[in-house]
């Protein structure tokens, strides 16, 4: 990676390493929290502290229709992704649902190849070689499901997908962290009144763990993580900034080891091997595609 922008690098690494990180926290925050009201109180309490940071350094509101394109996104990616995936995992076992995930390459490299940028050859081996890396890592978890949960999960994906090729090709938030900030903001706000028009209630007392998890999932899944992710989106090839779906599992099982005492088949290594190694072919397509 070393021939990547130090701050792609740290985007990257950001995304991989952080939202691999929220598998246990969003766990535990539910413990407390209902899923919809965890995921939309989450982002936009982070899209308010980024808001207010940025009034701070003086940048401008977002005009009208940086707040109507930025809703639009925010409203895609946040409600329509993250919340029917929220929703899809009642009815589907956490296996197939990082299947679904690891479509989202494919999905969004096919996206952008509508708007007249196809991934080359070298981009599809990485892309395909970590999908079944992916699958192979989460054939542990079993590939239970309700046809409901599948329509969901469709949904989810191609939400966050279009969202996704949209901000960059389509749509214009305002520039920067302000932008950032209201998509937050209204995706956030999106999530909350359908979480009170579905009469969501707590799970359980607000603990000091519960209430620590969401606060992690603000500032580090949701301020850093997802600002990184959509810097990547307007810096590298989507292949590449999608990749996180590959990685996110391969960290959340390195952490279960760790942390948890939870045991590493044969099957898992390898999958993961296959996943690294699909990495890293992503990683260097640009400089390949320099020298050719």
């Amino acid at each position: 990676m070393r021939h990547l922008p130090k701050s792609v690098l740290t985007a990257l690494l950001t995304v991989y390493i952080v939202w691999g990180s929220t598998y246990f926290a969003i766990q535990v925050a539910l413990t407390a929290f209902p899923p919809l009201l965890m995921i939309g109180t989450r982002f936009l309490v982070a899209g308010a502290i980024l808001y207010l940071w940025q009034k701070w350094h003086s940048a401008p509101n977002p005009t009208m229709r940086e707040w109507r394109d930025g809703g639009i996104i925010g409203i895609l990616m946040l409600g329509g992704g993250t919340g029917l995936t929220a929703c899809a995992q009642q009815y589907v076992s956490s296996g197939l649902t990082a299947v679904f995930i690891a479509c989202s390459p494919m999905i969004l490299s096919g996206l952008s190849g509508l708007f007249g940028d196809w991934p080359k050859r070298r981009e599809w081996i990485g892309i395909v070689s970590g999908f079944a890396g992916a699958m192979l890592l989460a054939s542990d978890h079993g590939f239970a499901a309700q046809p409901m949960g599948i329509i969901l999960l469709l949904g989810a994906i191609l939400s966050w997908d279009v969202g996704s090729i949209l901000s960059q090709k389509r749509l214009r938030m305002a520039a920067g962290g302000m932008g950032f900030a209201s998509e937050m903001l209204v995706g956030g706000l999106f999530l909350v009144i359908l979480s009170l028009l579905r009469g969501e209630h707590m799970n359980g007392p607000l603990t000091m763990p519960a209430f620590a998890a969401w606060a992690y999932l603000v500032i580090a899944g949701s301020l850093l993580a997802f600002t990184a992710y959509m810097y990547l989106l307007s810096k590298v090839h989507t292949g590449l900034a999608a990749s996180y779906a590959y990685v996110n599992p391969v960290i959340a099982v390195t952490l279960g080891v760790v942390f948890g005492g939870e045991h590493l088949s044969a099957k898992a290594m390898l999958a993961m091997a296959i996943i690294l190694g699909s990495v890293v072919v992503l990683t260097t397509t640009r400089r390949v595609q320099r020298s050719s």
